[in-house]
């Protein structure tokens, strides 16, 4: 059967993520030194052929250039092993026997340079003084050169590395900080719940009893399946606070009132999951349980241009003065919720706490509208 698709164009091919991404030229070490030194020795035989060129070519000058060359390099590679091996005794140590086996090294270069200059290039093999003095001053000016290259990139890698383990730990530092934020949200309401459940159960009212504690474990099951540090959207923390409202109005019944005005363009937004949780549980604490009558607790969302604007309130009776300032008899919630705001988005959000014009209690949370 033939597809009713339209075939892309042939010039429109799909272009995947993974093509985009760049690999650091040191994620493996290995092939970076193995890149660099094949790059830079080869680099310098080219630099010592134009040199010999310009002051006329021979053959005898580019076969001397290359063995040069093939020289430096096997060098080069035998000062990388014991480069690597001083790197792991004491400072003093190795900065000694460093600059003993540079020495060495650009000794035993020039000899040998000196030597194959003279086999390919002089009738009589040996080794001349007036050109070994020479070879030294040149040899040592690659050999450190090498070296210097070699002790920065080293040093750098070191440095980016230390970077790297200081992310991660400062990463797994906020994420524990944040998990432990959200666990503080579960056992004064667990407990609340249980009593209430077992005081069901005593009064032989176990249809109430079996649906909250059906309830529960709803919840429970909600506030286990998602990570403490996942971020949720609005319109799933909202049905996570219904549930946990129809838990708590199984108590209160008609003295808790919840209202829900929830802007649709807002739902899609994502924030810290059970971020509003600790507010409705004060709510309660603090206005419905007081009242005889209880109270209303309303909470809105609505988009105002790039930013969520969050709110919980209630018509409790609001911030109770004392003789010197109002005091907020909040629990852990608001302190919580603060540091998990912090956590989240920094110094990108908003929150404030008021009084009600029409008496009672209201937080307001604004925080950027992120989907991802």
């Amino acid at each position: 059967m033939a597809s009713t698709l339209p075939a892309p164009a042939p010039s429109a091919s799909p272009i995947r993520p993974s093509n985009l991404t760049v690999r650091p030229f040191f994620e493996d070490k290995s092939r970076a030194f193995w890149i660099l030194q094949a790059a830079g020795w080869s680099g310098y035989l080219i630099l010592r052929t134009v040199s010999s060129i310009s002051n006329g070519f021979t053959l005898k000058g580019v076969i001397t250039n290359i063995v040069e060359t093939i020289v430096g390099y096997c060098i080069t590679l035998l000062l990388s092993v014991l480069y690597g091996y001083y790197r792991g005794l004491p400072r003093i140590t190795a900065i000694i026997l460093t600059v003993m086996t540079l020495g060495a090294a650009t000794f035993l270069y020039a000899l040998l340079d000196t030597f194959s200059f003279s086999f390919i290039a002089l009738p009589t093999p040996g080794v001349d003084v007036t050109l070994l003095i020479g070879a030294l001053f040149l040899n040592f000016t690659v050999l450190a050169g090498w070296s210097a290259l070699y002790f920065g990139i080293n040093f750098y890698l070191i440095v980016e590395e230390q970077i790297d383990q200081l992310q991660h730990l400062e990463t797994q530092a906020s994420s524990a900080q944040l998990a432990m934020l959200r666990y503080q949200l579960n056992p004064h309401f667990l407990f609340n719940t249980l009593n209430s459940i077992s005081t069901l159960v005593l009064l032989k009212q176990t249809e109430r009893a079996n649906a909250m504690l059906s309830r529960l474990s709803s919840f429970l099951r909600y506030t286990l399946a998602n990570e403490p540090t996942a971020h949720v959207p609005l319109s799933q923390e909202v049905e996570t606070l219904k549930l946990y409202l129809e838990i708590e109005k199984m108590r209160f019944e008609d003295r808790l009132r919840p209202k829900f005005e929830i802007d649709p363009a807002a739902e899609r937004a994502r924030l810290p999951s059970l971020l509003l949780q600790p507010l409705v549980e004060n709510a309660i604490k603090y206005a419905v349980t007081p009242k005889e009558e209880g109270a209303e607790i309303c909470v809105t969302a609505r988009l105002v241009g790039d930013r969520v604007r969050i709110g919980v309130s209630d018509t409790g009776p609001g911030l109770q003065p004392t003789k010197n300032k109002p005091s907020l008899s909040t629990g852990v919630g608001i302190a919580n919720i603060r540091e998990r705001l912090v956590q989240s988005f920094g110094t990108d959000h908003r929150f404030e706490i008021r009084a009600m014009p029409a008496g009672g209690f209201g937080v307001e949370i604004e925080i950027p509208f992120h989907l991802g």
